[in-house]
């Protein structure tokens, strides 16, 4: 019986020792471990089933205890984690207190940078370059840097990783033209497996597309390498003479060559999956002194024959349980557009709508969606813009029913907001729906182009406050704070399915931006009767003697739930849900401090600067007492990964945490009182 390789690996240097046989085996066994982790939670499973050869050849060629790698976005960790020192607590990834899904560097001296954002591998990749050289040249280097040799030093390498679908945002084209101006020996490594995590889109994938398919150069590269397995004594050398050959070739047949006229050598495409093929290209890299990129083709979901049909909908599958007590990989379900929705679409009166959406079960992103269908539908001017999250978001539909309208823009968020604003200035009223932590990315364009001309752009912050497992780089906890500074800029945020469809509506009608914020979670509906939406006013759902609980957004339903509670245990609270961070309802949220009761605020976001500090400024201006006024929401760090309940439950921001805070604030009171 073959022993397995796997377990017996401690860091990436017992791979160097390991024959050709030996590393083809530990791809299988990476591959059965990445299988067995989507049987038992949610976790990156295609993109990680993709790179399995790419990451053995890269650590099994480089030393990266001393060299440098950087993954662009870094989702594809996992087989990285694997081969260095990280397998046995492979099983604890992205759960609170274990492996995060990204690379972290508090875990390993292998992880350089937390990457959860795209594009941002071959800047960063560039700058360690010349920091490193920088350092060795001033003598200030790491003691293993300065126990190399002079040649050593030399050649240390600054290898990136990144995606097609990521090398046509803004961030990394920057990185590459600023990388032929220094002319630094960085590598980076393509890896062009047509995706990012819905198919890619733009001009570079069918320059790259031309790049992997042209027969008459493919025809060429098998003769190639043909020749040189006869020969493989001379291979090396025959791949050097025919380089020049091969790029005249390129270049007559596709017109020139993009990556070669940006100053980098070019080489590919790679298979990706050849483990030998990866290792010749990836040491021929070594010898050239410019910067060098290798483009490799990759499968994504390769070895998994369902994601390999449907990677996008095996990006994040979830493990199902069968009756056996087995479980199975079940591909992400894209919740189609609720048959009674689409009967309804033609009713106008708000009360249709709100009716289907609580017959409807939900997420706050699925109601958006419908909500943002039903608009496009009465309403020829509304569009929406997405940047490489169609799937995230769930508009599949919209694409589908309305591709003139629908605009995917690929990893640009800048360029999304630009779009959009360019299509307001022309009497459209966009939508640009665009995760929370990813909206931070097109910041000086929210300012120039959206607030400042104060043009008709709606923001739709998806998967704002606590996102659960992915960890820091993806919680969505800094819009408030960073939207609230900007003038003309409405921020609104739906504590119930009730306020969606018609929070929407009431964005779009402004002549002004507006920004609505909502969680990755379910939409609950809390019935009675619906007040309608009214700028900058706040909803009043229930009263209280002791004291009011100001929940802005997806805390509304545990507020209102802990006021119950409270009242059993002799506490009276109302609860009032304050739809608006932006403009205030100072008139009515205050009230309670004006009759001398506490005020708690409860947000799912940064208390620097945010919906609380809001009102603490109001009531400070308004010289209120301040001191009956406290705040729920995330402190000054960042939230580690973990399920989205235990997180919440960290900091105080679910039924317990609420009523918790409010139980000990009457007994303050109560005894301040008692005292007097």
């Amino acid at each position: 019986m073959t022993q397995n390789i796997l377990p017996t690996i401690q860091s990436s240097q017992d791979l160097k020792s390991l024959t050709k046989p030996q590393l083809l085996q530990l791809a299988d066994e990476i591959r059965e471990d990445l299988c067995r982790l989507a049987e038992q939670r949610l976790v990156h499973f295609a993109s990680n089933l993709g790179v399995v050869e790419l990451c053995i050849a890269l650590h099994a060629t480089f030393d990266f205890t001393y060299d440098r790698l950087i993954w662009d976005t870094g989702h594809q960790i996992y087989p990285h984690k694997m081969l260095t020192g990280r397998y046995q607590q492979i099983g604890t990834i992205r759960t609170l207190g274990g492996l995060m899904g990204y690379p972290n560097p508090a875990e390993s001296d292998y992880d350089l940078f937390v990457t959860g954002h795209a594009g941002c591998s071959v800047g960063a990749a560039l700058g360690m370059k010349c920091g490193d050289e920088l350092l060795e040249k001033n003598q200030y280097g790491e003691k293993n840097v300065a126990e190399r040799s002079a040649e050593e030093k030399s050649s240390r390498r600054s290898v990136a990783v990144i995606g097609d679908g990521a090398l046509a945002s803004g961030v990394a084209l920057e990185a590459l033209c600023h990388a032929d101006w220094l002319k630094k020996n960085v590598t980076v490594i393509l890896n062009d497996n047509k995706m990012s995590i819905c198919p890619r889109v733009g001009g570079l994938g069918r320059c790259l597309d031309s790049l992997r398919m042209h027969r008459t150069y493919l025809t060429l590269k098998c003769e190639v390498h043909r020749l040189m397995q006869k020969i493989p004594v001379l291979g090396n050398l025959f791949e050097r003479i025919l380089g020049n050959l091969k790029t005249a070739i390129k270049a007559g047949l596709l017109g020139g060559v993009l990556f070669e006229e940006l100053g980098f050598r070019y080489f590919g495409p790679v298979d990706g999956h050849n483990i030998a093929q990866l290792q010749r290209y990836l040491k021929m890299a070594c010898e050239y002194k410019e910067p060098v990129l290798l483009h490799v083709l990759t499968e994504k979901g390769r070895g998994y024959q369902p994601a390999m049909q449907d990677p996008t909908a095996y990006h994040s599958p979830s493990p199902e349980v069968k009756k056996n007590g087995k479980t199975k990989i079940q591909k992400t379900q894209t919740p189609s557009v609720s048959e009674r929705f689409l009967k309804q679409i033609d009713l106008s009166p708000k009360e249709a709508i709100i009716e289907c959406e609580l017959n409807q079960p939900s997420s706050y992103t699925e109601r958006a969606r419908d909500s943002i269908l039903r608009l496009m539908t009465g309403d020829r001017r509304v569009c929406v813009i997405t940047a490489a999250m169609c799937q995230g978001n769930m508009l599949e539909p919209i694409r589908e029913q309305f591709p003139d309208r629908f605009f995917d823009v690929g990893i640009c968020e800048s360029h999304a907001i630009v779009f959009a604003a360019g299509l307001a200035k022309a009497g459209m009223r966009p939508i640009v729906d665009i995760y929370s932590t990813f909206m931070q990315r097109g910041y000086d364009q929210i300012f120039q182009e959206i607030s400042l001309q104060k043009l008709p752009v709606t923001l739709m912050l998806d998967r704002a406050g606590i996102v659960g497992a992915d960890g820091p780089t993806h919680h969505g906890v800094f819009d408030i704070a960073y939207l609230r500074p900007f003038p003309n800029l409405t921020i609104m945020a739906p504590g119930c399915a009730e306020d969606v469809t018609p929070m929407l509506q009431f964005a779009v009608s402004l002549d002004s931006p507006a920004a609505i914020r909502y969680p990755k979670a379910a939409a609950p509906a809390i019935g009675g009767e619906f007040c309608p939406i009214e700028y900058g006013k706040a909803e009043i759902l229930r009263r209280g003697t002791d004291g009011m609980i100001v929940a802005l957004g997806g805390q509304l339903a545990d507020a209102l739930t802990a006021a119950q509670q409270l009242e059993t245990r002799g506490v009276d609270v109302g609860v009032m849900n304050a739809r608006f961070a932006k403009p205030l309802d100072a008139s009515t949220i205050l009230e309670p401090l004006r009759r001398g009761q506490f005020l708690i605020t409860v947000e799912e976001g940064t208390l620097a600067g945010g919906f609380g500090s809001a009102i603490l400024e109001a009531a400070a201006e308004e010289r209120l007492d301040t001191r009956l006024l406290y705040r729920l929401g995330i402190p000054d760090e960042y939230v580690e990964h973990g399920e989205r309940k235990e997180l919440l439950a960290n900091f105080g921001l679910d039924v317990s945490g609420i009523v918790r805070r409010c139980e000990n604030v009457a007994k303050y009171l109560q005894r301040e009182l008692e005292l007097l």
